[in-house]
């Protein structure tokens, strides 16, 4: 058993293999996937009851993001897979939910405001020259924002970074740990965990065609790169949810007939090598910019000796606890029968006197144990 507050690693362990703990079983993550499954569809089904008593289930068959109220349902239903990634933490591993976030078994959110302005000086900038180009090209309409424009603001802002959380939570977190775990080495683990969660990733969003299957791969691709570059999640967090949010409020501020716009051939594969290149560029200004913010890498750990002790902390973490029930380093305990060495005791010091019980019996004097002195 792991002492409580100790780290759950006896190494120190980068983000894809945080799930091999102690206790690391090929099953476990079996049975988080199948947990999440199935709590994922419960979840789904209770959703889709909500929906159908709130009569906007016509809507949905449309598959309009745009829409307001379809857009704010399509979120909720991603959301809620975040706790139910937290519970297959829980349950199947017996770890604390924020090993799902980085090394340091949170998420750091120091790290959010840099990378947000980053993704947006180059994915966001990539996406908004894309849909300006492909609106111009194409002779649609520019209406303006749409009569809801404002509640699309609203939902945007306040649901759409939580709906690209839950899928970073799922593809680059659970499920990348899982494929990474089962083959226990971090270069090999991370390269098929990264190509496998980047085609599922895009085949999760229907892609229409080759074109877009590619744009959602590459996207997959790069998102798992700054996790291996940055040991958390926070990297593609603010990526992903840059990519979202610049595409619906510029689609929604322009009008309708924008939002749908859907320029194809030569101009839509510029726009989405255009939109690669700006994926590629967040990546390399992660690369840069990391050796400058102090970023944890791998994981705290706590090796433990023979018998349970606890020794010392192994290099790579941030520095621990003492060890769990033992002394303070350099320290070690005195003999059986012996008082521990008082300050300013040394070899000329007379001797400490043993506590009664302690030790082997003394043994008697030369003329044997007598009677005490009479009172």
């Amino acid at each position: 058993m792991t002492p409580p507050g100790a780290p759950p690693h006896a190494m120190p362990r980068p983000y894809v293999l945080l799930m091999r703990a102690r206790d690391w079983a090929w099953w476990r993550p079996v049975l988080g996937l199948l947990l999440f499954t199935v709590l994922y569809l419960v979840a789904g089904g209770v959703l889709g009851v909500v929906v159908y008593l709130s009569g906007v289930g016509l809507d949905l068959a449309q598959q309009d993001l745009f829409d307001v109220a379809v857009l704010l349902i399509t979120n909720l239903s991603l959301i809620v897979a975040i706790p139910i990634v937290w519970l297959c933490w829980l349950v199947p591993h017996g770890l604390r939910i924020g090993w799902s976030s980085s090394v340091r078994g949170r998420l750091r959110w120091r790290l959010f405001a840099p990378w947000t302005w980053r993704a947006l000086a180059t994915l966001g900038l990539a996406v908004a020259i894309s849909l300006l180009v492909s609106v111009a090209a194409s002779g649609v309409d520019v209406t303006g924002p749409t009569a809801s424009f404002g509640w699309m603001l609203l939902v945007v802002l306040t649901t759409t970074p939580l709906q690209a959380a839950a899928e970073e939570y799922v593809f680059r977190g659970y499920l990348t740990q899982a494929i990474a775990g089962w083959i226990g080495r971090p270069q090999a683990g991370a390269l098929v965990a990264g190509v496998s969660t980047a085609v599922l990733f895009s085949l999760a969003h229907l892609p229409p065609d080759f074109e877009s299957f590619l744009y959602r791969f590459a996207i997959g691709l790069a998102l798992s790169a700054v996790v291996w570059l940055t040991g958390g999640l926070e990297a593609a967090i603010a990526l992903h949810a840059v990519n979202n949010v610049v595409i619906f409020l510029l689609a929604g501020a322009l009008g309708d007939r924008a939002a749908a716009v859907d320029p194809g051939g030569v101009l839509g594969w510029a726009t989405t090598l255009l939109g690669i290149a700006g994926m590629a560029a967040f990546v390399a200004w992660v690369v840069v910019a990391r050796r400058g913010m102090s970023l944890e890498m791998v994981s705290p750990a706590l090796e433990f000796g023979a018998g349970g002790s606890p020794g010392a902390a192994l290099v790579g973490g941030p520095p621990g606890p003492p060890a769990w029930g033992a002394p303070a380093p350099g320290w070690s305990p005195p003999g059986w029968g012996q008082q521990a060495a008082q300050p300013g005791w040394g070899p000329n010091a007379p001797s400490p006197v043993a506590r009664p019980g302690w030790g082997p019996p003394a043994p008697p004097p030369a003329g044997g144990w007598s009677r005490p002195p009479a009172s």
